[in-house]
């Protein structure tokens, strides 16, 4: 495809821009898109994909009323929140308590929600990791245990009147018992 400005050399660049839901093409040749404003030479020499970099464009459009007190400094690791900012790392735990307002809305974008909404955690008991959730395990009732809660139910089917289901937990009894 020739180059849509000159028309002389082949098309090696295709620029495609959406502006306010109408998209445009060009497609033109190196010499066109140097004169356009379009010269990528250069462009990726000063580019990193590091992780700090990463994170802090979720920083940088925090609002500049905050500037004032960007000086603030966490007890535990001294980081400042304009640190914090310009590395994408925050200094420590204690951090998240100090610059908890700043940093929340900054969380929720990266995250999309503020709250925890994954697995259980986990904690270290007798150096083994357990779920927060298994910590205090139901203990399954005895059958003596089952036996004594069918008797009472079944009592009070006897006042109720209720000699059907009388009956039926009378069965049970018997089956937990093993007469059956």
């Amino acid at each position: 495809m020739l180059c849509q400005n000159c028309k002389k050399q082949e098309a090696t660049t295709h620029i495609k821009r959406v502006i306010n839901g109408e998209t445009t093409e060009k497609h033109l040749c190196t010499d066109c898109a140097k004169k356009q404003g379009y010269d990528y030479d250069g462009f990726f020499d000063d580019f990193s994909l590091s992780i700090p970099n990463i994170f802090s464009g979720f920083f940088s459009d925090t609002p500049l009323a905050l500037a004032g007190l960007r000086q603030d400094r966490c007890a535990t690791c001294g980081s400042s929140f304009d640190e914090i900012i310009r590395t994408g790392m925050v200094g420590c735990a204690d951090c998240y308590e100090r610059f908890y307002d700043r940093l929340l809305p900054s969380i929720q974008r990266i995250h999309g929600r503020a709250k925890h909404a994954g697995r259980i955690p986990y904690t270290v008991v007798d150096d083994k990791p357990k779920a927060a959730a298994d910590e205090k395990p139901q203990a399954e009732p005895t059958t003596e245990e089952k036996i004594a809660t069918l008797q009472a139910e079944m009592q009070k089917a006897i006042e109720a009147q209720n000699f059907e289901q009388a009956a039926v937990l009378r069965d049970n009894i018997k089956a937990l018992k093993g007469e059956a």
